[in-house]
């Protein structure tokens, strides 16, 4: 069980048993803002071939620490010190781009084109981050002046021009902003083979997994350090806390949920681990799965009725013919039934935002501009709620408590839960005090909470969240992920943030840029791996170009749509069935003969559960 540590000397231990090299040193560094201590005393070190993950709530000193560890800005009290002709590299929320500078000048400074086309990096990095050495998603490619671009435009040239660098430390704040699933697990492919040691700051607990080997807790004005990534920072941190008995019963056993989720739901995400696997066992014996899908479909089922949203060769197009228009989705049959939980993924610009936007004007009765074929047809039911990108504006003298009961003071959360507006505020992290706090007052995140808050306020049985993620620290995404795991009704999640989309959901969709919709029944994997293929299989040209949408594409019949779906849903009876006999198995464990009976059954059970998944797969892959 490793230790939270907070001292340089237990730093330099590390370092001398690794024979590794010590690149910065806090020596109790204090940080006060107004009359908070953000950091308090804190002592830890940075060896090569570190990659420490920072996480913490927002507004603990997550951004702080990395600042002062880069010597940004001084500390109140204490010492930084780096080793010396420490090459650097810092990637901060705010880029120092000049905006009359084209990206190649940025980028790629004096390098002529043959230096830099014969250097590995440098493809590597221009084809990962732009999708191309001449980079198809700007006007003038290399030549495109930085000023009119868009704000992760910018982030995505800023850390471009880092990485191409050579540095033995790079240090990096929210890295995975503005990126895609797909950006992302290149960028963490590459962060993994660089040698330069690695501090970052993120909210993306799969990118932490996939890079980091270390672990800095921030809180309270502490930060404790943990040896792996974030699954291994979990287990930890859940043990840690049942050891010091903490009051913090809610928290606690919020970790001990996500804890369960790691070991029983979530892929394998650590090939090292370095938690001990029996205690860990030990601390989930009593927690049951993440949610009961077969439940909440049902309770989804008797709210929503058989209709949701049904889809019937749509095409969905952003702009007018002859004016840059384009046709995002053609020829689209599709159904969202009550208690589907799906996420969509897909490449910049494909039309999951358009596509949500266009279901949801629809649902409002309103003619959706972006609808230009075929027939959408909306539950009577349905009382959709969606979370835009856009953070919606309030007047800024309303106080947090009050914005939220102005939508309602009571929520119903289904299964006899309920909460008041007050309750629901501490979930999401408004304590009492910041229940009073101006609207004007809220930083970017809190706000985004905030326009959560009053949508479940609002009791949907629709949701729509796109990129919901954006500006939540880990512990309000974990909250809003044990909200949703007894919320019954229909949810629909465009997200990068590949840990909360295989949190939330249950099928993936995904656009792939050819103006069709496919289900993956391997989820995200099997994204990353069509993307990857249909890269390789791509004329040159065509890779560096935007996606064109093509003729009508393969799309599965309606005939095909309504088997899947009838499908699922005996699989969910299937599952049920096989729970109540694994329990009457249980039961009756000394009378031979019943159980003999029942194991008969379950061997039937099984075998139609193979005949059901491999049907179901052939009809996916008709698509």
């Amino acid at each position: 069980m490793p230790e939270p540590s907070r001292t340089a000397r237990s730093a330099s231990s590390s370092s001398t048993s690794r024979g590794t090299r010590n690149l910065v040193n806090l020596e109790a560094i204090s940080k006060v803002y107004g009359t908070r201590a953000l950091l308090d005393g804190v002592s830890l070190g940075v060896n090569e071939g570190d990659r420490i993950g920072v996480v913490g709530r927002n507004g603990d000193g997550k951004t702080t620490l990395i600042r002062l560890l880069a010597r940004q800005e001084p500390p109140d009290d204490g010492r930084v010190t780096h080793s010396g002709g420490l090459r650097l590299g810092v990637l901060t929320q705010h880029d120092s781009l000049d905006p009359k500078a084209t990206v190649r000048q940025e980028v790629l400074g004096e390098l002529a084109d043959h230096e830099w086309a014969g250097d590995a990096r440098v493809r590597d990095v221009l084809t990962g981050l732009f999708g191309g050495l001449d980079l198809p998603g700007f006007p003038q490619g290399l030549e495109t002046v930085i000023g009119p671009l868009s704000g992760g435009e910018r982030r995505r040239i800023a850390l471009a021009r880092l990485l191409i660098a050579e540095q033995d430390l790079i240090v990096l704040d929210e890295p995975t902003n503005h990126l895609d699933v797909e950006g992302i697990s290149w960028l963490a492919d590459h962060l993994s083979r660089r040698r330069s040691a690695l501090v970052t700051v993120t909210h993306d607990r799969w990118f932490l997994d996939r890079v980091c080997t270390r672990m800095w807790d921030v809180q309270g004005g502490t930060v404790h350090g943990y040896e792996g990534g974030y699954s291994d920072y979990v287990f930890a941190r859940a043990e840690r806390e049942r050891i010091a008995a903490s009051e913090e019963a809610k928290r606690q056993n919020l970790v001990r949920k996500e804890l369960a989720w790691l070991r029983r739901g979530a892929p394998a995400r650590t090939s090292k681990p370095r938690f001990r696997v029996e205690a860990a066992n030990d601390l989930i014996a009593d927690v049951p799965p993440p949610r009961d899908s077969a439940e909440l479909m049902g309770f989804a089922s008797a709210r929503l009725g058989k209709t949701v949203f049904d889809l019937e060769d749509v095409t969905v197009r952003v702009g007018a013919e002859g004016d840059g228009g384009r046709t995002l989705l053609s020829g689209l049959t599709w159904q969202l039934g009550p208690g589907d939980r799906v996420g969509l993924v897909g490449v910049n610009g494909a039309g999951k935002t358009s596509l949500l936007r266009a279901l949801a004007e629809t649902a409002v009765g309103a003619e959706s501009p972006l609808l230009t074929g075929g027939r959408v047809t909306v539950g009577k039911t349905v009382r959709l709620a969606y979370l835009s990108q856009e953070v919606a504006e309030l007047d800024p003298a309303l106080r947090v408590l009050q914005a939220v009961e102005s939508v309602r003071s009571r929520v119903d959360l289904g299964k006899g839960r309920e909460m008041t507006a007050s309750q629901l505020c501490e979930r999401f992290g408004f304590g009492k005090e910041k229940q009073w706090t101006p609207v004007g007052d809220l930083s970017g995140g809190e706000r985004r909470r905030l326009q959560l808050l009053r949508l479940l306020m609002d009791e949907p049985n629709v949701l729509f969240l796109d990129e919901p993620t954006n500006d939540l620290d880990i512990e309000t995404l974990t909250q809003l992920e044990d909200l949703l795991d007894g919320w019954p009704g229909t949810l629909v999640v465009i997200s990068h943030d590949r840990f909360f989309v295989e949190r939330t959901t249950d099928r993936v969709w995904a656009l792939l840029g050819d103006a069709s919709l496919r289900m993956l029944p391997r989820g995200i994997d099997e994204y990353l791996e069509r993307r990857a293929r249909q890269r390789e299989s791509a004329p040159e040209p065509a890779r560096a170009s935007a996606p064109a949408a093509p003729a009508k594409p393969a799309q599965l019949s309606r005939a095909a749509q309504k088997e899947i779906q009838r499908i699922e849903r005996q699989l969910d009876k299937l599952s049920g069935q096989e729970s109540a006999l694994h329990t009457e198995m249980a039961e009756h464990a000394t009378d031979f003969s019943r159980v003999a009976e029942l194991d008969a059954k379950l061997r039937e059970i099984s075998q139609e559960r193979d005949r059901l998944e491999t049907r179901w797969l052939e009809l996916a892959e008709e698509g």
